[in-house]
């Protein structure tokens, strides 16, 4: 993986997470994330709080994205930051994105930020995650 290389408790962090999306079973996400970690939602302002928050967000998309599949990946110097790159589909809505994800000195997740474009593909993501967790992500604001 080049300059992750660098910094192997982010190597093996990053490994188990894409473990984790290969399975589809998130089960043990909770290890790999900070507990003050900070997500960032493509259709909210506000960043939610807390390792709870993110582990929600995301042991609900594993199951709304269809033909979830990583392309690329890009880290920063060091292997502190990462960016991947990905395609899904959502309700017939074809989409790309990237998780933009930071690492703390133990390799633990403590920001998860998602960008998705285009606005059709973001709209049927929003649509399906607020029918699957309602307002349950509101008490982590």
């Amino acid at each position: 993986m080049g300059i992750v290389d660098e910094n192997p408790v982010v190597a093996t962090t990053i490994d188990r997470w894409h473990e984790m999306v290969a399975a589809r079973d998130l089960t043990t996400l909770q290890e790999i994330i900070h507990p003050d970690a900070v997500f960032r939602s493509p259709v909210a302002h506000t960043p939610y709080q807390g390792r709870d928050a993110l582990v929600l967000a995301l042991s609900t998309v594993i199951d709304v994205f269809e033909d979830f599949t990583y392309h690329r990946h890009f880290f920063t110097e060091g292997g502190k930051n990462a960016t991947l790159e990905f395609s899904a589909h959502v309700g017939g809505k074809q989409l790309k994105g990237v998780d933009l994800i930071k690492f703390n000195d133990d390799g633990l997740i403590t920001e998860f930020e998602v960008m998705i474009r285009p606005a059709s593909g973001l709209m049927a993501l929003g649509e399906e995650m607020g029918k699957r967790v309602g307002g349950k992500l509101k008490e982590f604001t």
